[in-house]
């Protein structure tokens, strides 16, 4: 594999990390909100990842030419987690309902904060691997010299 597949691969990694990120601070940060503009609580987001698959033609030159297609991931589509709301007991709460409960988003916030070590230590990964791949590619270059 050349080095430029090895890159491309380790930023594909570090962008969907760096999504990840910003969905998990979005859902802790709304995980109190009662009301969005299009009415309703918040509704925690997660993220659907995929491999990268070469179309059907550039699979068959890549491998007709004895070349391996360079993988890496990228992000299929975000979409809304199906949990329950968590219910409070304030009667005195703007939100609350006939009865005095007021509906939050089903945001598990000790769960959020876990994805987020795994995503900082992904993303981690991805840098190490991208400077070590740089690495390679600068001491091949001295070889020659």
């Amino acid at each position: 594999m050349d080095y430029l597949s090895s890159f491309d691969i380790s930023a594909s990694g570090m962008t969907v990390e760096k999504l990840q990120m910003d969905i998990i601070s979005l859902n802790l940060a709304n995980a109190r909100t009662t009301r969005t503009a299009r009415g309703g609580t918040y509704k925690p987001l997660t993220l659907i990842t995929k491999t990268i698959e070469p179309d059907f033609s550039e699979h068959i030159n890549k491998t007709m030419t004895l070349q391996q297609y360079p993988r890496g991931v990228e992000v299929d589509e975000v979409v809304p987690m199906n949990v329950a709301e968590k219910l409070s007991y304030e009667p005195e709460h703007p939100d609350a309902d006939k009865k005095g409960f007021v509906h939050y988003p089903g945001v598990d916030s000790t769960a959020e904060m876990i994805n987020l070590i795994r995503a900082t230590r992904a993303y981690e990964a991805n840098v190490r691997a991208l400077n070590a791949a740089k690495l390679m590619a600068q001491k091949a270059l001295e070889i020659g010299s």
